[in-house]
């Protein structure tokens, strides 16, 4: 038995009444088009989904027996090409804390209403009351409230599925105190996404008040939390959003099956509503390049045989390739399908234009301006004044309509084409039978579609730390940090802090200040570190000023504190001036007088003696300045004898081997020498 999405009132003719039918599947998709409680898929699809989301749609009573004539012959002609549709049920976990018998994480449905908590998670205590266990009565009417006691932990109220609609349970146990409700099937099946009925005024009031989140359990968990809190037993469950949604990096990508009709009821003025209070953050998002946005737009096929019946001639395009609902239900007045159709396509092809542009957020402008101008209710629901929209955000409307291509073509459109492609799931994502449909990161949106919710769901799709300063904002998040800093380490006086907050809390992680990385373990400890850190704090060192002096313990080459010259102590909380004439570490000559001033010391001598600082002692000034004339006159003295020796010592070996040439051509002259065979005869040679 397929039951994937429910809005469940058994009370009425439902798809839950007619089990076992004859054919579960007919009449699924009869209750999907004419019950109030209906699911919102049909249970049966191709590759181009025949009637993915009349459930906008609030059929009247009155419509109701003419809609049914109009598209019982569609009916029967789908269900022979009917194959089963992929629709994933968006979970979360709820982990039982005590009692011990019973602790472990089980699988709940996230329900299509109130305001899951996306990113987070929350503890609280399960009670499962001993009146009205539907929850489809008031429970102020049997004096029961689950408001929750100072000290206590949040009440988790566990109702019985059947009876009424899911949100009218949650809503009731709201309005008595609940935190968060739990419905625990009545039957063995796999779990459904609890979804809201057709809204008509008594539901949308209550609807779209739900704020707390609520999931769906199966009956074999709930038998089991029943029976230990009726043996006494205390309860305890987290719900755990945090895995609800992929975070693998920094920019998140979601996409959001919408229409364009604004005629369709309740739901579709939430979808409005929320677009135009979204279109900021959703446009400070997309020009930060933290988030890539997609629109898209569900059509459904007309079969073959019926493509040239009024029926499909007036709600289709291309031939009965692309088609969309009477806007009102009535074939014979007012808009048609195609004026839907035509519409969706030219919101797609502006979105495209504009991404071309690398502005993609201009598709905010237009959708939100097209509703407020071009509203059907005032029969301005048409080109021209699309076109004066397009014109007025300056955008090229010739590549729009070569986009949109020819909607009289017996052809495929490729815009249309691929957007019946995507309706198909892929990978995590189910289906796409649910309009409004919100996907982030490949896992569809579950809860109320409004801005705060959204945004916390997007938020939670970043990687840790990595979030934009919107998703930190006051009204989505709790800052952590601002209580006792997180239990971080910090600097008080440098305004520096190793505390980061992020969407799914805070982490505890030494900073990189001005260049300079810190270095610790980030809670007890964080020390400056490397070239520049004496900058930042002064290190984490001992420093102080006086009197227009400052000294410093931090030294950019050294990772340590070291107090300076002049000072004693750890370097780090307290550095001591050193008394260096007290001490007797300095001007302790005899004719000395020595005074401590702070980092160092004055030293003076008596009479006119001068003291000479790196020999620690005192000289006369006169003689200081004749001693001095005295070395000038000596160091004058002793380089012109040098130079003298020097000269005298040139000349001497000149004229010594000028001699010894001489002495030995004469002694050639009657002794041969060794060292010569034959020695010229320079004084014979002169003579001659």
């Amino acid at each position: 038995m397929l039951q994937l999405c429910r809005a469940d009132k058994k009370k009425q003719t439902t798809v839950d009444s007619l089990r076992p039918s004859v054919d579960f599947r007919f009449h699924t998709a009869y209750t999907a088009l004419f019950f109030s409680d209906s699911p919102h898929l049909t249970p049966f699809s191709t590759h181009r989904f025949p009637l993915p989301y009349l459930k906008m749609s609030c059929w009247s009573s009155k419509k109701r027996s003419r809609a049914a004539l109009q598209f019982l012959g569609f009916l029967l002609l789908f269900l022979l090409h009917e194959t089963q549709s992929r629709f994933l049920v968006e979970k979360n976990s709820l982990r039982v804390t005590s009692p011990n018998n019973i602790k472990g994480t089980y699988d709940t449905a996230i329900g299509n209403f109130g305001i899951p908590q996306y990113g987070g998670s929350m503890a609280g205590t399960v009670y499962y009351p001993k009146e009205n266990r539907k929850g489809c009565k008031e429970f102020s009417d049997f004096s029961i409230s689950f408001e929750r006691k100072p000290g206590a932990m949040p009440n988790f109220i566990l109702l019985d599925r059947g009876d009424c609609f899911f949100a009218l349970k949650v809503w009731n146990a709201q309005k008595a105190g609940a935190a968060a409700v739990l419905v625990a099937d009545d039957i063995d099946e796999a779990l459904i996404t609890m979804d809201t009925p057709e809204e008509d005024g008594s539901s949308a009031r209550y609807i779209e008040n739900i704020t707390i989140p609520s999931a769906l359990i199966e009956k074999s968990f709930g038998e089991t939390l029943k029976k230990a809190i009726n043996n006494g037993d205390m309860v305890n469950v987290n719900l755990d959003w945090r895995e609800a949604v992929p975070h693998p990096d920094d920019r998140v990508e979601y996409e959001l099956w919408t229409t364009s009709n604004d005629e369709c009821g309740v739901k579709c003025d939430m979808l409005m509503g929320y677009i135009k209070d979204f279109k900021g953050a959703a446009q400070i998002l997309e020009k930060g390049g933290y988030t890539q946005f997609t629109p898209h737009y569900i059509t459904w096929y007309c079969p073959q045989a019926f493509t040239r019946s009024k029926q499909c001639t007036s709600q289709c395009i291309n031939h009965g390739r692309y088609c969309a609902p009477d806007p009102e239900q009535d074939f014979s007045s007012g808009y048609n399908g195609k004026d839907v159709v035509l519409e969706n396509l030219r919101q797609l092809c502006v979105f495209r234009v504009a991404n071309e542009s690398k502005k993609p957020w201009i598709w905010w402008d237009y959708v939100t301006d097209f509703q407020i101008r071009c509203p059907m209710k005032e029969k301005k629901y048409n080109k021209e004044c699309a076109d004066s929209v397009i014109q007025s955000l300056g955008l090229d409307n010739k590549k729009i309509e070569k986009c949109m291509g020819d909607p009289e073509a017996d052809a495929e459109n490729p815009v249309l084409k691929e957007e019946q492609d995507a309706q198909i799931g892929k990978g995590s994502r189910g289906d796409v039978t649910i309009l409004p449909t919100l996907v982030v990161n490949s896992h569809q949106y579950r809860g109320k579609l409004e801005k705060g919710a959204v945004l916390k769901a997007l938020c939670s799709g970043f990687e840790e730390t990595t979030e934009p300063a919107v998703c930190l904002s006051a009204d989505i998040e709790t800052n952590e940090c601002l209580d006792n800093n997180g239990g971080c380490w910090q600097d008080k006086p440098a305004n520096i802090t190793a505390c980061k907050d992020t969407f799914r809390g805070r982490v505890c992680e030494c900073p990189l200040v001005n260049g300079v990385q810190f270095k610790g373990d980030g809670y007890s400890l964080c020390k400056a570190s490397g070239v520049g850190r004496c900058k930042i704090n002064n290190g984490g060192c001992w420093h102080e000023s006086r009197n227009g002096q400052t000294f410093s313990a931090c030294q950019d080459n050294e990772d340590n504190c070291k107090c300076p010259q002049g000072f004693k102590g750890d370097g780090v909380h307290s550095c001591e001036d050193i008394d260096e004439c007290k001490e007797k570490k300095a001007c302790q000559c005899h004719e000395c007088s020595c005074k401590n001033t702070w980092g160092s010391y004055n030293c003076t001598c008596s009479g006119d003696l001068l003291y000479i600082r790196d020999h620690d002692t005192c000289i006369s000034k006169t003689s200081a300045e004749e001693k001095s004339a005295w070395a000038a006159v000596w160091v004058i003295l002793i380089g012109l004898a040098v130079a003298a020796a020097g000269a005298y010592l040139v000349y001497k070996y000149r004229l010594r081997s000028y001699m010894d040439s001489e002495i030995r051509a004469i002694m050639a002259q009657y002794m041969p020498l060794d060292s010569q065979a034959e020695v010229v005869n320079h004084v014979n040679e002169d003579h001659a």
